[in-house]
């Protein structure tokens, strides 16, 4: 039995794999959020790596209905106090004030604000160049992920004043 390959089946067969290795999606990581105590919010999120950003995905659920959430990474993926605190402060590798996720120059780990329908679910559906997922000094993995009671201000310094922390994670590298 004789096989011929052609020269147009082996260029696309080249086609294929260098599309692979441009659209394929880089490291991943994700997150189950777990209440904190007196709370019933939880959640899933994805993070994935895909040329210079972190695509951000998932969904929140127990939340007030109609409302705002603060949402940030924060520095340490330690969710083992009842209250969320042992997750530190903000993750703030570059040194930059506290602002919203849009602004120039914010901490790495101002997040989106949730936003809560009228079933007090948020989907959560964004891209950050401000993170990374498994490389430089921006890498999420390992860091915690929190979920706070009110809406963040982007004001004040370094927390934007968004309440008690209603739900942690741990963001896991997979």
């Amino acid at each position: 039995m004789k096989t011929s390959i052609t020269l147009s089946s082996l260029f696309l067969a080249a086609a294929t794999l260098a599309g692979c290795a441009v659209f394929s999606p880089g490291p991943r990581a994700s997150a189950k959020l777990s209440p904190t105590t007196g709370s019933a919010v939880t959640g899933s999120l994805q993070f994935v790596q895909k040329e210079g950003k972190v695509l951000v995905n998932g969904e929140v659920r127990g939340l007030k209905p109609n409302a705002e959430h603060g949402f940030h990474i924060h520095e340490k993926g330690d969710c083992s106090s009842g209250d969320g605190m042992s997750a530190g402060g903000h993750f703030n590798p570059t040194a930059m004030p506290h602002a919203a996720h849009s602004a120039a120059m914010h901490h790495a780990g101002d997040l989106p604000s949730l936003k809560a329908d009228a079933n007090g679910v948020a989907t959560v559906n964004f891209e950050s160049t401000s993170i990374s997922v498994g490389a430089s000094v921006t890498d999420i993995s390992g860091k915690g992920l929190i979920v706070h009671r009110d809406p963040d201000d982007y004001k004040t310094q370094p927390t934007g004043n968004a309440g008690p922390r209603l739900a942690c994670a741990v963001i896991v590298k997979s």
